[in-house]
């Protein structure tokens, strides 16, 4: 059984921001000099984890659209590859049908 580091910023344990732990702000994470003013507080470190979550989308999305990609141009190779033996096999049938018929 492989045992799983604990999730960090650079490692989470799910690459899905759906699925990431929401984002809340403690009361220890606002600065002693802001301490008084709760409009004010330092949303930094969630507004980092924010575009680190979107970041991670943005190359989930990239990689899905590169596999969607390879699949297509793998199809069409098939399908390419199919009517290039349905051919040979048609040239293949006259020939022997001239064959036989002399």
């Amino acid at each position: 059984m492989k045992l799983r580091a604990p999730a960090t910023i650079d490692n989470p344990p799910t690459h899905d921001p759906q699925k990431q732990a929401p984002m809340t702000m403690s009361a220890t994470d606002i600065p002693a000099r802001f301490a008084g003013a709760p409009a004010r507080q330092n949303r930094t470190h969630e507004m980092h984890l924010i575009q680190e979550a979107l970041a991670r989308a943005h190359v989930q999305e990239r990689l899905y659209e590169a596999e969607s990609e390879r699949v297509a141009r793998r199809l069409l190779r098939a399908r390419r590859l199919q009517r290039r033996a349905e051919r040979a096999s048609l040239r293949a049938r006259r020939a022997l049908a001239l064959v036989v018929m002399q």
